[in-house]
């Protein structure tokens, strides 16, 4: 049995919540009455709490016998007395509690107005298992409850919560006493309520769904974007799932102060300030598209997630994966010209980086305590997984997979559910097995690589097996649904198959093959026997998707030891000639960024000589000038092609443009955040004064965050010293710190001074930093990828262990191992 897993004998059906944060002592004040029914005969009763003190409280009018409790797993214990008969009761509790600064539970976040005040708002982050830290209940997915909330708060201050203000009284002393309607059924970790100096914008009207941005004081003039993106994703989804909106109204809060990126709490979904807050004119294209993707990713989870539940966290992965896979339908939709799909090539490329470790994990895995829990958020989750839905959508038919998904949500609204029960509903939907299919990629670490190799005979075989980086020996198997381009002297045609044991494709001798070439499939594809110079030289012109594809898998290939670095840059060379296309080029100058990273100091003005040569023709053609009518993504091209020649290419002509920009009023955003970039990465002094003094005054989030990181990338010791100690002197708030921890990490040349900051004020970092931010930061260190510091790295960390990331951790020392090797060897092929 799970010791942290509730008893079943005693089930919450309603609570009565009720509470007083005092924004000045950093406390709460509460009580709770819980409508419950009594299993079977019971003389106590066990439910979550866990930094709060329990004063009293009573069943059904008599009062608790006494009350113990269990730190260990998050637990009190109400004694009764005497024995209670099945039936319903009524459990009424007081309790007190601290408004903490971890962000989790129901926490304190600080900002300073328009006078320059410091102003305070209490505010709730329950996922996975906070709500204990709020109020005492039964803090699992499967119990689901209604929750009535009533907040009491001082004049002035707003509050809001998952349910719609119904009253508000005066409750003296200068008080409020504010009444929120009953929630749906739903689970305590989708619980929210928000106090404190706030506003909210006139309501737009969504299908008689009232949505409204809640944002701090004097912030309302960045709420635009936002709110219509919001009613946008609400209504996409209201017809894409066939189902009303569940709540009674949608409130979108911006909150300084956020763990996480945003948190889909029932009706009052809270999100960093800068997914919310945004001047279109001053942002880039990619911070837009951030922001819908968020804001879609939460309005998904109203069905995927709140409507529908799972019964256990071993499932996050079921509402976080197909909230993903809902965002890039609905930002594709809102805006088609963003070409959200293939942008999905670079997050999607993030998750293979993981999944081609040994240290990998299945997409779904047992789950026992809470830290394993808050393990489950990263990139396998979220992006893995996204990508299995949509190899499934693909392979059943977007209509047909869509037809499903409405199947499962009407059969299991309000309740609780696993795995196999989407997999039902898509078969029974669409009578395709669809479980058989999608177990191996599901229950499964890893994933495959499909290797192509013509024959003596002219014949092109398939074949998979499992895809690492460290090259060893695997035989895990998928049932892989391949789908493969041929080309023959009569046509090009396609073959589709379900790939297991090695098969040839139907045409002989082809001309060229190109497989997964609508890279819907998770798998890497390898070409063999000169198959890719085939299809490079007689293929068909390949567009944008396909040519991604290509770059991804080819430096993939390399990393794994199975391409030379050499040969590599040699592809890489000859992509870049004629390209154009934004998400190409992001990850073309992703790797040449890597390359310059692990090159020698010797080899590295080689390097940027064959850099320039690269960015050259297409800088040739896109130039540093905004033509009419131009796209959002020509903009952004524009950005990454100016970053890559001045600081990979080392380009003196770009570098003192940049220098310009940055000192210029009415620069295109994406150009203006390059340029920011590139005087960081090549400054003194005095650019770091002038950035660090935009970044205490930006206008906009997404401002204060560019140049917040661009600190980072300096390459002067005393200025990195200055950007370290600013993570834990109350400079940088703490839920950017351990980015900015992990970006000073990743400085070329200064990334072994910010390890040595890390391990002087370890037990600081992990007192002042959100715990689960912690792993996240400490990606970094696989930045650091020499032999010494990747020894001197593993031993610390296996003296000072980091329990909530023990599996993202050794995925980190992992990749710092596979990246020791790949330094070798391209310093080996560049010097």
């Amino acid at each position: 049995m799970n010791p942290y897993r509730l008893p079943r004998v005693v089930v919450p059906r309603r609570y009565e919540l009720r509470l007083e944060p005092d924004l000045e002592a950093f406390t709460f004040a509460g009580t709770v009455r819980v409508d419950i029914d009594v299993v079977e005969p019971v003389g106590e009763i066990v439910l979550n709490a866990a930094e709060l003190e329990i004063s009293g409280g009573d069943l059904d009018g008599v009062a608790l016998a006494g009350i113990d409790y269990d730190a260990e797993h998050e637990r009190a214990v109400l004694r009764l007395g005497e024995p209670v008969s099945p039936g319903a009761a009524r459990l009424s509790l007081a309790f007190t509690g601290t408004l903490n600064d971890q962000l989790r539970g129901f926490y304190r976040s600080t900002f300073t107005d328009d006078d320059g005040e410091e102003r305070v708002i209490a505010t709730t982050q329950f996922e996975s298992t906070n709500a204990r830290r709020a109020f005492p209940c039964w803090d699992e997915p499967d119990f689901k409850a209604v929750f009535e909330v009533t907040l009491v708060v001082p004049d002035g201050l707003m509050a809001v919560s998952s349910g719609a203000e119904v009253d508000s009284q005066p409750a003296g002393d200068g008080h409020r006493e504010v009444s929120f309607a009953p929630t749906m059924e739903m689970s305590t970790y989708l619980l929210a309520f928000v106090v404190g100096p706030l506003e909210a914008t006139d309501p737009v009207d969504v299908n008689g769904t009232p949505l409204r941005i809640v944002h701090p004081v004097g912030k309302g003039h960045l709420t635009e974007f936002a709110l219509d993106a919001g009613a946008f994703c609400l209504g996409f989804f209201e017809d894409y799932f066939a189902i009303d909106y569940p709540g009674d109204k949608l409130d979108l809060v911006a909150i300084p102060d956020f763990a996480f990126g945003a948190m889909e709490n029932m009706g009052c979904v809270t999100f960093r300030e800068i997914l919310l807050l945004l001047d279109p004119d001053s942002s880039t294209q990619q911070e837009r598209q951030t922001a819908v993707d968020v804001i879609a990713h939460e309005l998904a989870h109203m069905w995927f997630g709140n409507l529908v539940t799972m019964k256990w966290w071993n499932g996050i992965w079921l509402k976080e994966a197909f909230a993903t896979f809902c965002e890039m339908l609905a930002v594709d939709a809102y805006r088609p010209d963003w070409k959200r799909w293939l942008a999905f090539g670079l997050s999607r490329a993030a998750a293979f980086d993981v999944d081609a470790l040994a240290a990998t994990r299945a997409i779904e895995y047992p789950v026992v305590s809470p830290a394993d829990a808050e393990g489950m958020y990263d990139l396998l989750t979220y992006e893995k997984g996204a990508a299995a839905v949509r190899m499934l959508e693909q392979y059943l038919g977007a209509d047909e997979f869509r037809d499903g998904v409405r199947h499962y949500l009407r059969r299991h609204s309000y309740a609780n559910t696993e795995t196999h029960d989407i997999w039902d509903a898509l078969a029974e939907s669409t009578g395709e097995p669809a479980r058989d299919v999608m177990d191996s990629w599901i229950f499964q670490g890893g994933h495959p690589v499909v290797s192509a190799t013509a024959d003596e005979d002219g014949t092109v075989t398939l074949s998979q097996s499992r895809f690492r980086y460290d090259g060893q020996p695997d035989d895990a198997r998928w049932q892989v649904p391949v789908v493969a381009a041929v080309g023959t002297d009569a046509a090009e045609q396609t073959e589709r198959m379900v790939l297991n044991d090695p098969v040839a494709l139907g045409a002989n001798d082809p001309a060229w093959v190109m497989i997964n070439p609508t890279a819907d499939g998770f798998y890497r594809v390898a070409y063999e026997g000169g198959l890719l110079n085939r299809l490079l030289d007689g293929g068909p012109d390949l567009d944008p998707l396909q040519r991604y594809v290509l770059v991804d898998d080819q430096w993939a290939l390399t990393v794994a030891d199975r391409l030379s670095v050499a040969d590599y840059v040699a592809f890489a060379e000859r992509i870049a000639t004629a390209e154009d296309d934004l998400a190409v080029w992001r990850r073309l100058a992703g790797t040449l960024g890597t390359l310059d990273h692990m090159v020698s100091d010797n080899g590295r003005a080689s390097l940027q000589v064959r850099v320039r040569d690269m960015v050259g023709p297409a800088w040739d053609r896109v130039g540093w000038n905004t033509a009419p009518g131009e796209d959002d993504r020509t903009g952004e091209l524009r950005g990454v092609l100016a970053r890559t020649l001045a600081v990979g290419g080392n380009d003196a002509e770009a570098i003192a443009r940049c220098r310009e920009l940055m000192a210029s009023e009415g620069v295109d955003p994406a150009v203006a955040a390059a340029a920011i970039a590139v005087v960081a990465a090549t400054g003194d002094d005095a650019d770091y004064q002038e950035i660090h003094h935009r970044y205490q005054n930006a206008p906009t989030p997404q401002l204060e965050l560019r140049y917040l990181m661009a600190l980072t990338t300096f390459d002067d010791s005393q200025l990195m010293d200055r950007t370290l100690a600013a993570t834990l002197d109350g400079t940088v708030r703490s839920q950017d710190a351990g980015f900015v921890l992990r970006g000073c990490l990743e400085n070329r040349d200064l990334g072994p001074q910010a390890w040595a900051f890390i391990t002087d004020h370890w037990d600081d970092i992990n007192q002042r930093l959100p715990s689960a931010i912690v792993p996240r930061m400490l990606g970094g260190i696989s930045a650091l990828s020499t032999p010494e510091l990747a020894a001197e790295v593993e031993e610390f960390l296996e003296a000072h262990p980091v329990p909530q990331g023990k599996l993202i951790l050794a995925q980190h020392l992992e990749r710092q191992q596979i990246n020791v090797d790949l330094r070798r060897r391209v310093q080996e092929a560049l010097g």
